[in-house]
């Protein structure tokens, strides 16, 4: 599932926030970038296509069908795809961009690799 940056801002309210009313989710991107309601109600309508919000009633109640972590996995796996031939040790290399870490990083990296395992 591809999710545009405009539906990615629907559903970030929807997983800080939990279930919502259109309305409510509406008010709340009026109040942090300045959309229209109009422009809101499309884009839930786009993300309820796509398979991405369930939609309920009474209220226009919005639930997320697919969780941010999902989301982040899919976009990160399109990226290495795209851009890095399929390679998430090119992605490692260009994220670090020759700049040092630190020990305490180097271990978390650490145990996030032998989690992986």
């Amino acid at each position: 599932m591809k999710l545009f940056d405009s539906e990615l801002k629907v559903m970030d309210v929807l997983w800080r926030e939990g279930d919502l009313p259109a309305k409510a989710i509406a008010k709340t991107l009026t109040e942090e970038i300045g959309w229209n309601v109009n422009t809101t109600y499309t884009l839930i309508k786009r993300c309820i296509a796509k398979e991405a919000i369930e939609r309920s009633e009474p209220g226009f109640m919005c639930h997320a069908l697919v969780s941010k972590e999902q989301v982040q996995q899919e976009e990160t796996q399109e990226l290495i795809d795209k851009v890095f031939d399929g390679s998430a040790d090119k992605l490692f290399a260009s994220l670090l961009g020759g700049r040092r870490i630190s020990r305490e990083q180097l271990e978390q990296l650490r145990r996030m690799i032998d989690e992986m395992d």
